[in-house]
């Protein structure tokens, strides 16, 4: 018998994984390996690598007590190679290995690693999701527009998730209006299911506080489910504990509360720990049941079996440089602040803050004020990317790029988004409360103290008249700009660019 090496990546830790499933257990051998050039092509936070790093260990531990011959490299160990190619061409010698199978990376970088690794490599078909890449080619092809909400109800027919018959349950296939309530009162839950650290996570915490304790962002405390029982357990504790008001409050934000009623179970699903579908269809059971109404059931489905799989079918189906387009040909530095630095806008800073700590901020978040502003400022796509990749657990290229480079930056000229998402002050103190307790004030629109959302709005959409006065869903902005007097379009103007000048310069902002 033929012996060939099964790598088994940090994000593909499931039992069901096609590679596995095409091994031999008697005769293959897995490899699996932490490796620094991938705690290290971007400077993620500790707590996404101690998350993969702990849950990867365990998954090893798994596979052996399930009978396969296991061969598991810790960064610490003396002969770790420094890759996952490296990796696998000293397992290969070790153990003779003819060839690799793995299942296909989420990212263009390591799949052209592997494709021209000195050993041959089979790669296979990543099955955990639900749309395969011809599917996804298969409808993309002769539209002029790809966007999401029809590509989402064909995921809802094949999936058969809120469906009765052929028509959407509740006779709407999208209750998105239904979730824009700003909170009011008390959040009357403390966040999602957390998770004490065994001996394993305790040795990898201490680990990553060694070699990594300079990036942006602590590793403790560390609140993670490491293993597919306690992901589980996070599931049943969000449908019954969160779900509820998720759907009337997914766009709401607070300060002090970083969590809300969101799920956090991203970073399961993306490192395997979780099936979509069975997330989805926990969800789809709590309203058959009647504990959930289904503005919020239809809500969180949505983002995964739409949402989800849609931005990993755009980053495939657009190619390698995807990554790199900048439309707008925005170039300004990303600011200090992004990193943790002083600024005076509060609803940055509670954003930041709140990453820094948890390694975590919501949609809304993410959209609607790191994004919001990073794109109104004028800041470079690809350091913003960077930057999103770098401090959330959840962050992998499959699945941020196009959130970055398409949603949240409009970079691929609106492959992604049918406008740019961009808001004045007035968003977000309509879904937060993060404008009473900050230094600018929201209902100033010029001159000293002026939010510099209100400033920036008026600045994005003058510099880049010519591409978006005739977007149809952008008319009424311009209109209203339009008809503003001369003297004060000229006032906005000239305090937005000192205002950027003032964030050009260094200064405290």
């Amino acid at each position: 018998m033929v012996t060939r090496l099964v790598l088994v990546l940090g994000d593909q830790l499931s039992h069901n994984l096609s590679a596995l499933q095409k091994a031999d257990k008697d005769g293959d051998v897995v490899v699996m390996a932490e490796v620094l050039e991938e705690a290290e092509y971007v400077p993620h936070h500790p707590k996404k690598i101690a998350l993969i790093f702990a849950a990867m260990r365990k998954f090893a531990q798994e596979l052996r007590e399930d009978g396969w011959d296991v061969r598991y490299t810790k960064l610490t160990d003396n002969e770790n190679a420094g890759s996952i190619v490296g990796e696998l061409l000293r397992r290969a010698e070790e153990t003779g290995a003819a060839g690799v199978i793995c299942t296909e990376p989420g990212e263009w970088r390591l799949i052209d690693k592997l494709k021209y690794a000195p050993v041959k490599t089979h790669i296979l078909n990543d099955d955990r999701f639900i749309a395969s890449h011809k599917e996804f080619e298969d409808w993309a092809e002769g539209r002029k527009a790809l966007r999401m909400e029809y590509f989402y109800r064909e995921m809802r027919r094949k999936t058969d998730l809120l469906m009765e018959g052929d028509d959407p349950a509740g006779g709407k296939w999208n209750y998105d209006h239904e979730n824009r309530k700003p909170v009011k009162g008390e959040v009357t839950l403390d966040g999602p299911l957390n998770f004490e650290a065994d001996e394993t996570v305790e040795e990898v915490l201490e680990m990553v506080e060694a070699r990594f304790g300079d990036n942006f962002g602590s590793v403790r405390p560390f609140p993670f489910a490491t293993t597919r029982e306690q992901a589980l357990e996070a599931l049943e504790y969000f449908v019954r504990n969160a779900l509820p008001n998720f759907g009337d409050f997914q766009d709401a934000m607070l300060e002090g509360e970083a969590f809300l009623y969101h799920a956090v179970l991203s970073p399961y699903m993306n490192i395997g720990l979780l099936d979509p579908l069975e997330v989805c269809r926990a969800v789809e059971q709590a309203w058959k049941d009647g504990d959930v109404p289904i503005n919020a059931a239809e809500g969180f489905i949505r983002q995964i079996i739409g949402w989800r799989e849609y931005i990993r079918g755009i980053y495939f189906l657009e190619g390698p440089d995807y990554s790199e387009r900048n439309v707008l040909k925005h170039d300004r530095d990303l600011p200090g602040f992004y990193w943790g630095a002083e600024t005076k806008m509060n609803c940055i800073s509670q954003t930041i803050d709140q990453t820094e700590k948890h390694a975590y901020a919501h949609h809304i978040q993410r959209l609607m004020i790191t994004g919001n502003f990073a794109l109104l400022a004028g800041m470079n796509p690809q350091q913003v990317h960077e930057w999103y990749m770098s401090v959330y657990t959840d962050a992998f290229e499959w699945v941020m790029t196009a959130n970055t480079i398409g949603m949240t930056q409009f970079a691929d000229g609106g492959i992604v988004a049918s406008k740019p998402y961009v808001s004045s002050g007035a968003y977000i103190n309509r879904m937060s409360d993060y404008c009473k307790g900050c230094q600018y004030k929201v209902s100033v629109k010029t001159g000293e103290g002026a939010c510099p959302f209100n400033l920036l709005y008026w600045h994005f959409l003058d510099r880049h008249r010519e591409r978006f006065s005739n977007n149809a869903r952008m008319g009424n902005m311009y209109r209203t700009w339009d008809r503003m007097d001369e003297d004060r379009r000229e006032t906005v103007l000239k305090d937005a660019e000192a205002w950027l000048e003032k964030l050009d310069a260094g200064e405290v902002v």
